[in-house]
């Protein structure tokens, strides 16, 4: 149930069309930390301890950016949705594909998880600029930082003469 009323120069309908955006956003970033986590337990081999560190404190950072997108939500006078369903319903890639393997395995896979989340972000600040700059701010800093991350997986990745490896590219 959403409530009637939005932030000052939003009408009803622009501030749900805002929240509804905010709600796929929300479900994905709580996949994600779900997702980060997974590796963070799973993950083993001779990279293990740099990957299992390197993995926290991006699902705090995630967890954090959902905990923001809701309380944005029930600003523009949403509901936000936290639940199992709501993720299953609204996540934006199939089923993470491993269980406990080799660093390369997952930074491949959550490599490519990196790129729909990042992609999907910024098509969302592109639908916000003419609607919402104080959502788009949010979500920019958010791209920033999940850019940055995918950074840090490929350099793990990266081939000497510069090309992410062959694992990366689901190949």
């Amino acid at each position: 149930m959403s409530s009637h009323y939005t932030v000052p120069s939003l009408s009803d309908k622009q501030g749900a069309e805002v929240a509804a955006m905010l709600q796929t956003q929300l479900s994905r970033y709580n996949d994600l930390h779900l997702t980060l986590k997974h590796v963070h337990w799973n993950v083993i081999g001779p990279n293990f301890i740099a990957v299992h560190q390197m993995i926290d404190p991006q699902v705090a950072l995630v967890r954090g950016y959902a905990d923001e997108v809701a309380e944005r939500i029930a600003t523009l006078g949403g509901s936000p949705r936290g639940t199992a369903d709501a993720i299953m319903n609204e996540h934006g890639w199939t089923e993470y594909p491993h269980d406990r393997d080799c660093a390369d395995v997952h930074l491949a896979a959550l490599e490519r998880v990196y790129s729909g989340v990042i992609a999907e972000t910024r098509e969302n600040v592109k639908r916000l600029e003419d609607l919402d700059v104080v959502t788009q701010d949010v979500l920019i800093g958010h791209a920033a930082e999940l850019e940055k991350f995918q950074w840090f997986l490929r350099a793990h990745l990266e081939t000497a003469d510069g090309f992410i490896s062959r694992l990366a590219r689901g190949a």
